[in-house]
């Protein structure tokens, strides 16, 4: 059994049973969506991390708080900014270890539905497809087919993990490719990142001891998601005294 770390208050964190597989639902919410006709697959590896850290004024304004008030404790730390669906890395002591494009729910919106994740695939609407936003305490764990994922949110069903590429019409590793984050609405609600990034970065960092994932808002405010964000002035000012 795998241990969970405690959350701080008001904070969601997943339950100490997502180390085995569940009974009510054992799925990732990622599954087939409809895409429009693309270019040939290009193989999953391919998809490496931008070379240089372009941050949005949100997530650099987040990354700026987590180090100022050392939030991840002692774990390494994940931000994923939505708007740009980009994924940003960081080790416990707040070191940037890069950044990647991610995949993201269809449904826009930045909380989950009460009950989706006890939902069958096929009973979840379009809408209710979301990556919910906010501060998760992640631990790896099994999913359908014993697969080990990154659980981010148990309860809802919505998982971190290396690009799906069963469904070829869907076309996510072109997706992940692509320019711009136009295209990267596509999964349940899981958030899919390149394999080479997922197997060579992600995973040897977060796998002993879990992590911190923040999950930034594409319809709310950043305030209103992370009130605490706020005092970054004040954590700021006192830093320099």
């Amino acid at each position: 059994m795998i241990a969970v770390l405690a959350a701080q208050p008001g904070f969601a964190t997943a339950p100490a049973s997502h180390a085995t597989d569940r009974k009510a639902v054992s799925h990732t919410r990622d599954r087939k969506v409809v895409a429009k006709p693309r270019p040939k697959a290009v193989p999953a590896e391919d998809v490496t991390e931008d070379p240089e850290p372009m941050r949005s004024e949100a997530a650099s304004r987040m990354i700026a708080w987590v180090t100022a008030a050392h939030d991840n404790g002692p774990l390494p730390y994940v931000v994923i900014d939505k708007p740009t669906a980009t994924l940003f890395l960081f080790n416990a002591k707040g070191d940037y270890q890069g950044q990647t494009p991610v995949l993201l729910g269809v449904g826009m919106g930045d909380d989950s539905t009460p009950g989706v994740g006890a939902k069958n695939l096929a009973e979840i609407g379009p809408a209710e497809r979301t990556t919910p936003a906010g501060r998760f305490v992640a631990k790896f764990g099994k999913a359908l087919g014993r697969q080990r994922v990154l659980w981010v949110d148990y309860t809802n069903s919505v998982a971190l993990h290396a690009v799906i590429t069963t469904h070829k019409s869907e076309h996510r590793v072109e997706r992940l490719l692509s320019p711009t984050p136009d295209d990267n609405r596509i999964s349940f609600g899981c958030i899919n990142v390149g394999t080479s990034f997922y197997t060579k970065k992600l995973r040897p960092l977060l796998q002993r001891k879990g992590g911190v994932v923040y999950i930034l808002p594409d319809t709310k405010s950043l305030d209103e998601v992370f009130p605490r964000v706020r005092l970054l002035p004040y954590l700021n000012s006192v830093a320099s005294e």
